[in-house]
């Protein structure tokens, strides 16, 4: 558990914003101290525990007293909150916006709304996550019935390399990407089981995109095994999100691990069709 949650982080949509007393700026118009603001909140996002006011000032490379000025101005919106020890970390307005952001987002929705119309495997997790950049974020989950040690949440991060709906979506992309962030040490390990050099991984890809599914056992966390499927849109050949079921690895027998294939398939392939995906699959690295 605290692996995943070492790993885990929030997003906060960009907002535009136009001011009271006149046009809002041009496009391509910069404005530094929102920029600065932005800033500050990919870092604390990116960073796997509350940061220190010194830390901040070294990675952003400004002032101390700008960056003070910031983290205040940040926690008066709830955007940033100070801990009693003095460090920060994004705040819960973040998280309201991210909400805000995906309850309008067509993929999030029909994964809500099928799962109002049934409820397969209850007992078990089931996440919709999407990828962003080398890591997945879950932009929605249904904890199971069955106690399991921690629960998913909408916002956590994780390595994609590590995870089934992670590998499931990149399996959609071409081979020379997934190559890029291998190389750059964007991937990275949550177990020893965990797959981060471009060749094995590659080749667990061509396999995802070959059966239609993803497997994380024991990648993401000792003891816990995921099934992934890739979820696609009308526009693209990428896929743009994937669903997911995670199970105890000492409950999966051959028919647990069937029944959570199919599970996943039909959710997967179910959303794509109200997304309008003229059909499922692609070659990415298979190709």
């Amino acid at each position: 558990m605290s692996d995943i949650n070492e790993a885990a982080g929030s997003i906060a949509p960009p907002r535009q914003r136009t001011g009271p007393r006149g046009p809002a700026p041009a496009r391509g118009a910069n404005v530094p101290a929102v920029a600065r603001a932005a800033r500050l909140l990919d870092t604390l996002a990116a960073a796997k525990q509350a940061m220190t006011l010194a830390a901040l000032v070294k990675a952003l490379g400004l002032p101390k007293s700008t960056v003070h000025g910031l983290c205040a101005t940040l926690a008066q919106a709830n955007l940033v909150e100070r801990l009693d020890n003095g460090s920060y970390q994004l705040g819960t307005r973040v998280m309201d916006l991210a909400h805000a952001y995906m309850a309008r987002t067509d993929v999030v929705a029909e994964f809500q709304a099928l799962l109002k119309t049934g409820s397969p495997m209850p007992e078990e997790s089931l996440v919709l996550s999407v990828l962003d950049g080398a890591d997945i974020v879950y932009v929605g989950c249904r904890n199971g019935s069955r106690p399991f040690g921690f629960n998913f949440r909408i916002g956590m991060r994780l390595p994609a390399n590590c995870t089934a709906s992670g590998k499931a979506m990149l399996s959609s992309l071409p081979a020379e990407r997934v190559v890029d962030l291998a190389v750059s040490r964007a991937f990275y390990s949550l177990t020893r089981k965990s797959v981060t050099r471009p060749e094995p991984l590659l080749a667990q890809l061509r396999q995802v995109a070959a059966q239609g599914y993803a497997v994380d056992d024991e990648e993401t966390r000792r003891g816990m095994v995921c099934i992934g499927a890739p979820i696609f849109g009308p526009a693209s050949a990428e896929a743009v999100a994937a669903v997911a079921v995670s199970l105890p690895k000492s409950t999966l027998t051959a028919d647990r691990k069937a029944l959570a294939i199919r599970t996943v398939g039909r959710l997967a392939g179910a959303i794509s069709h109200r997304l309008g995906a003229r059909g499922a699959g692609t070659p990415g690295v298979a190709g």
